[in-house]
C-alpha cells in the first residue's frame, strides 16, 4: 500500500478504531473483573493423594461465617449464599462448609456470626467425630485466625467476631490426634481448616477419599499447621465460580466465605 491510499483509508482506520475501543475496553475491564474474583487457591497433591487447598491471609482476605439470611432462613447451599451475596454487590471468592450441624441445620457447638453467639459451645462428650476429643474451634479475633483445641478454647474465651465448632481436631501443637491410627480403612472425603505460624489460614478438601490419619498428615507435613481441624466429611463441599469449582451438596448449615479486603 503506498501513501497515497494510505492517506485515503486513513479515515476509515480511523473509524474503526474508535469503534473497537469500547469493545476492547469492556474486555480489560471483563478480565480485571474475572482476576479479581479468582480464589487464593490450588491444586496439590501429597503422598499419591489429591487436595484443593486455599491459604488465605487475614490481612489481605475477609474470612466470614454465615447461617442464614437476613429473612431468618438458612441459606442451605453454597449457591443460595453465594446468589444472596452477589444481590449485595459483594464478590465471594470461594466458599466450604464450616462444621456440623443438627438435622434442621442448627450448628453442633459453638457458632459466632459477626460477633453475635448463636449457639452455645459443647464440652460433653458423644458419639460421632464431633465428640472424638479433643474436637476445637476455628475463630477469627481481631482479625486474626487461630484454631485451638475446645478445652483451651474455653480457658482463655477470647473474643471472637467469627467462631465455629468441629470435630475432631486434626493436628493439636504439632502431634496428631491421638485417636488417629495409620493403618485405618476408614476413607472418605473430607475437608479441614488450620493455621500456620504466620497466620495464614489453610482450608483443604479432598478430592477423593482419605483417611484421618492422612489428612492430619497433610496439614501437618505439608502445609505447616499446627493446629487444624476436621470441618466435616461426606458433605464436604467448596464452591469457587472463577474457577468453575462447583460443588453442589444441598441442605449444608453453617458456611465459610472469603472476600477480598
Amino acid at each position: 500500500m503506498d501513501f497515497l491510499t494510505l492517506l485515503n483509508w486513513a479515515p476509515l482506520l480511523l473509524a474503526l478504531g474508535k469503534a473497537a475501543l469500547p469493545h476492547a475496553a469492556a474486555t480489560i475491564v471483563a478480565s480485571g473483573q474475572w482476576f479479581a474474583s479468582v480464589p487464593p487457591c490450588r491444586d496439590f497433591v501429597f503422598e499419591t493423594a489429591s487436595y484443593f487447598v486455599c491459604e488465605v491471609d487475614p490481612k489481605r482476605y475477609s474470612i466470614e461465617l454465615f447461617w442464614k439470611d437476613p429473612d431468618g432462613k438458612p441459606y442451605q447451599s453454597l449457591h443460595n449464599l453465594d446468589n444472596a451475596q452477589r444481590a449485595a454487590g459483594r464478590t465471594m471468592l470461594f466458599a466450604t462448609n464450616a462444621g456440623m450441624y443438627h438435622p434442621d441445620l442448627r450448628p453442633v457447638g459453638l457458632y459466632v456470626e459477626r460477633g453475635q453467639e448463636m449457639a452455645g459451645v459443647k464440652t460433653g462428650s458423644g458419639s460421632g467425630n464431633f465428640s472424638l476429643q479433643p474436637n476445637g474451634i476455628f475463630y477469627i479475633s481481631r482479625g486474626k485466625a487461630a484454631v485451638r483445641a475446645t478445652r483451651d478454647f474455653v480457658r482463655k474465651r477470647p473474643s471472637t467476631e467469627y467462631a465455629t465448632q468441629s470435630g475432631p481436631m486434626l493436628v493439636i501443637d504439632g502431634e496428631l490426634h491421638p485417636k488417629f491410627q495409620a493403618d485405618s480403612t476408614s476413607r472418605k472425603t473430607r475437608d479441614g481448616v488450620g493455621v500456620r505460624k504466620d497466620g495464614v489460614a489453610v482450608f483443604a478438601i479432598s478430592n477423593g477419599t482419605v483417611t484421618f490419619h492422612a489428612f492430619a498428615r497433610l496439614f501437618r507435613d505439608a502445609l505447616g499447621c499446627d493446629n487444624a481441624l476436621f470441618l466435616d466429611g461426606s458433605i464436604s463441599s467448596l464452591l469457587a465460580p472463577a474457577i468453575n469449582r462447583n460443588d453442589d451438596y444441598w441442605n449444608l448449615g453453617p458456611m465459610i466465605g472469603v472476600f477480598r479486603r
